[in-house]
């Protein structure tokens, strides 16, 4: 039977520090908790970090006569991870193909996600190989992950609505409690309790006995499993209406009904996934453009923006939030899968054992999740299905285990400096381009009129 260390008290930094290093353990291994895959964080922490000269941990235990060196294919696959998000934000518009699927199905877009969550859970992995006192580290991870949705609301919330025509303000009464940066603080909050708590002091030495060790791990995870798939297909979904402004008046309302009435309906009008979240959190919370008004039953240019076809049902116009409750769920799972992969990274230092663990669960999850959407359990991103994490989460280990080959085995990391650049310094890079920071700080500034900022002297 697996044995768990006493709690222990900590008194201060200073003691946390010292047994640190009495240990082997650099302090940024106790203290450097990730927060997100995206790094919100300053640049050189694994993803968040609390000083600026902390580095990522490193994949196997210090050697004294040889300096520490990063993992650099982690910071390769965030950076890839965060110029694919760039690139559908930017072009996914006028490339539908590699845009958001409109409901079921899976496009280019829809990795983004998935591969942030993935590498959440492979770097909180590295981070809580060693710990000096759990308790302590809870409490951090819990701070860390308050800031994280205090800044998810703050950047994602609706506050930064109407930037093109500089109308731009704080809209409370619209507000969007959920977004990417709060579902990645849910995933990493979860993940991090786990990771803490649920792991014995079995000894390695191979996978039955790294099952052992994080067999509570894989316990939570099979829970989660079947809440969400109970949930899903097992919840009554109700008929519930809602209202919008007419177009010709700001004060008019017009009201649509819709009729559902059914169980386990996994359509964009009556899915449990979106009953929930309009319960909880509030219709007016929830994201106003939602992929399912590119349908074909919503767009008549389908799958591009477009008008509403004559006969379009009455749920086109009304608020999805791809990042809602129930689905954040599922989105944990992906989280705790990348968790195992960096468990692999902490307990096995051959790269052998490394990619032959990597690879073939990797393939298995990816075989499961096509398998399950050919027999009719969908891949569907904003519902975040079963089927929808396993495709993604066996992409994301074969693209991982790929970069690992080609960086951290074979050590082409110059053919990849500019993406372990871009994840080393993500947090900024998100802020910037993916937030509509740099569009509002380029607008803000004018002279006399909003239309005299800085794109005008520049001519554009």
């Amino acid at each position: 039977m697996a044995r768990y260390e006493p709690i222990k008290e900590c008194s201060d930094e200073k003691e946390d520090a010292g047994m640190a290093d009495r240990e082997g353990i650099r302090r940024d291994d106790v203290d450097v908790e990730a927060a997100s895959a995206i790094r919100i964080s300053e640049p050189t922490s694994t993803i968040v970090a609390c000083d600026p000269s902390e580095e990522d941990p490193s994949p196997v235990p210090p050697d004294k006569s040889q300096p520490r060196q990063r993992l650099a294919s982690l910071d390769v696959f965030r950076g890839l991870t965060v110029v694919l998000m760039i690139l559908v934000d930017d072009v996914g518009g006028l490339l539908p193909a590699i845009n958001h699927s409109p409901w079921d199905g899976l496009t280019l877009a829809d990795y983004v996600m998935p591969f942030f969550l993935f590498i959440v859970g492979l770097s909180l992995a590295l981070t809580y190989k060693k710990l000096s006192c759990r308790a302590s580290a809870t409490r951090k991870a819990l701070l860390r992950t308050l800031k994280l949705l205090v800044l998810g609301l703050f950047l994602q919330g609706g506050f930064f609505h109407g930037v093109n025509n500089l109308t731009f303000g704080v809209d409370i009464e619209k507000i969007r409690w959920m977004g990417i940066l709060q579902r990645i603080a849910m995933a990493y909050l979860v993940v991090a309790v786990c990771e803490i708590w649920l792991k014995g002091d079995d000894h390695v030495t191979s996978e039955l006995s790294m099952f052992r060790k994080f067999r509570f791990q894989w316990a939570v995870v099979l829970v989660l499993v079947i809440l969400y798939i109970s949930l899903l297909y097992g919840l009554y979904v109700p008929d519930w209406e809602y209202q919008i402004p007419v177009v010709a008046s700001s004060s008019e309302l017009k009201i649509f009904s819709v009729k559902c009435g059914v169980p386990g309906n996994t359509g964009p009008g009556c899915n449990a996934v979106g009953m929930i979240d309009r319960k909880l959190l509030g219709i007016h919370h929830l994201y106003r453009k939602p992929s399912y008004a590119r349908t074909k039953e919503c767009s008549i240019n389908s799958p591009e923006s477009g008008p509403l076809p004559s006969d379009a049902p009455p749920w086109c116009q009304a608020p999805f939030d791809p990042e809602g409750l129930l689905s954040s769920v599922m989105a944990i799972v992906t989280c705790m899968v990348g968790l195992h992969y960096g468990h692999i990274i902490v307990h096995f230092q051959e790269h052998r054992d490394r990619i032959r663990q990597w690879i073939i669960p990797s393939f298995c999850l990816l075989f499961l999740g096509l398998s399950l959407d050919f027999f009719g359990m969908h891949v569907n991103k904003d519902l975040y299905t079963f089927s929808y994490m396993c495709v993604t989460a066996g992409a994301g280990g074969i693209l991982f285990t790929g970069i690992y080959v080609l960086v951290d085995v074979y050590g082409y990391r110059w053919t990849t400096m500019v993406f372990e650049w871009i994840g080393m310094h993500a947090l900024m890079i998100f802020i910037l381009l993916a937030c509509n920071i740099l569009p509002i700080l380029i607008q803000g500034f004018y002279w006399k009129q909003p239309q005299n900022n800085i794109l005008s002297l520049m001519g554009v």
